[in-house]
């Protein structure tokens, strides 16, 4: 055993656990691959003034949870702890905006960063899949983003996960709410950091999670009687366009999710067999953000879904992932020539698609299919002195035990054929 591990609050991915990651990850990538999204892979570390702009100043994440260092150099940088002013960035940089038709819509999947208290679902290191849809305001990209992460959780078999949505409004009726309710906050018994919160964003408040704050909150005012009609109207298309595609949603009032910079539409994805840590998901339109960072105007939506939440959520309900073989097909020679030609074979079988491997470092027959066992494969094939004199193979099925001679220059047909 090694003398160093990983560090506290973080977690390796290894074998066969990691399988069901990428399996997650795949099935929310692949709607967003079908439906204009291409991909985009940003730093692990950006400005930590890109985040102090874009997240907020007085998030958790950022007053918090950022790990942030400085270089030689003396710039100030931060593992990143969320995706969208990372890709915001990068579009902005590459002037992707400028070269077509908007919006830009891509997508990402990486690691994420947070100094939290570490507990099941909740890490230091995360891994998330994103989308944005970069330069139009549109309440169509609202709810396409909303139904093509509803198709990534029903492509993984995942039934009780809920959708809550909310209208955040925007720079012309918040002001007028974010006077409300901080006239109401101010005639509560909250701490003073909370205090200092309320008056830069009250907002962030009424997203505390703490019992004792949350019990103050009931009777608070709700922005959705504030909304000025331009977004009363946005969010009530989003509504019609969610049902027409039949989409379930709870409304929620409530729901402001933790980052400064959403706008009118936000929306989280809730699965209740995950306790406290509930949310596997969430997002929301940004229309302010690019300029909060230095661009121009660019009204922009997104989500993230987390990987790690997402496997919570399956296990949650027992749902046992289609995993595709790690191994089909395991060689076993017998003999020097033996392993020439199946080393051969398998690199063959490789070429056509086959997931094929070999029994490497000279094991005996014993040991050999035990390794084939345990590497889960379907079928072995095993040759020896005798077996190459006659021009075939052995060609075991591990599941029914079945074992008869193949001619070695059908091998590679014969498995395609059965493997279809």
């Amino acid at each position: 055993m090694s003398t160093f591990q990983a560090p506290k609050g973080t977690y390796d991915l290894i074998p066969p656990d990691s399988a069901r990651f990428l399996a997650v990850r795949e099935a929310i990538a692949a709607p967003l691959r079908t439906s204009g999204y291409g991909y985009i892979e940003t730093p692990g570390f950006e400005n930590v003034e890109l985040f102090a702009r874009g997240v907020g100043e007085s998030t958790d994440i950022v007053t918090k949870e950022m790990f942030t260092l400085t270089t030689k150099g003396g710039s100030e940088l931060a593992l990143r702890p969320e995706g969208t002013a990372s890709v915001l960035r990068s579009a902005l940089e590459h002037n992707l905006h400028k070269q077509g038709n908007l919006p830009v819509k891509l997508w990402y999947s990486g690691s994420y960063y947070r100094y939290e208290r570490p507990q099941k679902g909740r890490y230091r290191h995360f891994s998330q899949v994103g989308a944005e849809a970069i330069g139009a305001q549109d309440p169509a990209l609202d709810a396409e983003l909303v139904i093509l992460a509803d198709q990534a959780y029903r492509s993984l078999g995942l039934r009780r996960f809920r959708i809550l949505l909310n209208s955040l409004g925007d720079k012309e009726c918040r002001p007028v709410y974010r006077a409300a309710l901080q006239d109401f906050l101010r005639g509560l018994d909250l701490d003073e950091e909370t205090l200092r919160r309320a008056e830069i964003n009250p907002l962030r408040v009424l997203d505390d999670k703490r019992q004792d704050v949350q019990k103050q909150l009931t009777g608070a005012p709700l922005l959705r009687d504030y909304l000025c009609d331009g977004c009363k109207a946005y969010h009530e298309e989003v509504r019609e366009l969610l049902t027409a595609a039949g989409v379930a949603f709870e409304d929620d009032p409530r729901l402001v999710r933790g980052l400064d910079y959403y706008t009118r539409t936000t929306f989280e994805f809730v699965h209740d067999g995950l306790g406290s840590q509930s949310a596997v998901g969430g997002g929301g339109r940004y229309d302010g953000l690019s300029e909060m960072i230095g661009g121009p105007a660019l009204p922009s939506v997104g989500w993230a879904l987390g990987v790690d939440r997402t496997v919570l959520a399956l296990e949650a309900e027992g749902v046992e992932l289609e995993l595709p073989a790690a191994t089909s097909v395991f060689a076993v020679p017998l003999g020097e020539e033996a392993r020439r030609v199946l080393f051969a074979t398998v690199s063959e079988l490789r070429r056509g698609g086959v997931a094929a491997d070999f029994a490497y470092g000279g094991k005996g027959l014993k040991a050999a299919m035990k390794a084939a066992n345990r590497s889960g494969a379907r079928y072995t094939l095993v040759a020896g002195e005798r077996d190459l004199a006659e021009g075939v193979v052995q060609l075991k099925d591990m599941e029914s035990g079945e074992q008869s001679p193949i001619a070695l220059d059908a091998v590679v047909a014969e498995l395609r054929g059965r493997l279809g």
